[in-house]
């Protein structure tokens, strides 16, 4: 049986779970609920009310199961679809890469809200300018996490020793900064390889082409 996806175009964490689908080399269905910059995911799709208390994507159907969160799909995609693994063997170290993803969602991401007003047409010369005042004290932390990042990428190239859903986690955080204009990697040399080297398999390439294609669709602001 196919398992479903319901995503969204420029959603962050339901192309978290599109690579993780990828990864694992798992064929789906992808329902992409339908967004505008104007109303956001309004009105929204019926399935995904009916599955999800926060009427958020992504929600994943496997048969009888019916799930959302990105983290708890990773979670699932892994102990019914264990090979390959995304998450290290050792309890310590699966603890750890856990962590990492968190990183990318919960420390991460919100240093990147301030600066995703860049997406949309400013509506005063006033609103741009705190906006961007605000989006600056972003960059900054952004700029520090990058420092920590840095210092955690290990000899085999990746966060978590092998290909990790800690990569997944935060280079969706990293690819989401850089789409808004966020800070560059170039003062940060390993991390820069380490983001190439992810951007470089095959199941993340094809999920971040399809988010830019939908991006310069629905947030214009952001190419011209």
């Amino acid at each position: 049986m196919t398992i479903t996806l319901y995503s969204g175009p420029i959603s962050y964490f339901a192309r978290k779970s599109e690579i993780a689908l990828g990864e694992k080399g798992l064929p789906f269905a992808r329902i992409m609920v339908p967004f505008t910059q104007a109303e956001g995911y309004q009105p929204k799709h019926p399935d995904v009310l009916a599955a999800n208390p926060k009427a958020q994507v992504p929600v994943l159907v496997d048969g009888d199961l019916t799930m959302f969160d990105s983290s708890l799909i990773f979670e699932y995609l892994e102990e019914a679809y264990p090979e390959p693994p995304l998450l290290p063997r050792d309890p310590k170290d699966r603890a750890r890469c856990r962590m990492l993803e968190l990183f990318g969602d919960e420390i991460l991401l919100p240093a990147v809200r301030p600066i995703m007003h860049r997406s949309v047409p400013p509506t005063s010369a006033e609103q741009r300018h705190q906006e961007e005042e605000a989006g600056q004290r972003g960059e900054a932390v952004l700029l520090d996490h990058y420092g920590t990042l840095e210092d955690r990428i290990g000899a085999a190239g990746y966060l978590s020793g092998a290909f990790s859903i800690a990569d997944i986690g935060v280079f969706m955080a990293v690819t989401f900064s850089l789409r808004l204009k966020g800070p560059r990697l170039d003062g940060h040399p390993k991390l820069a390889a380490w983001y190439a080297r992810v951007a470089g398999r095959p199941a993340v390439a094809k999920v971040v082409d399809d988010l830019y294609a939908a991006d310069r669709v629905l947030s214009p602001a952001l190419y011209s």
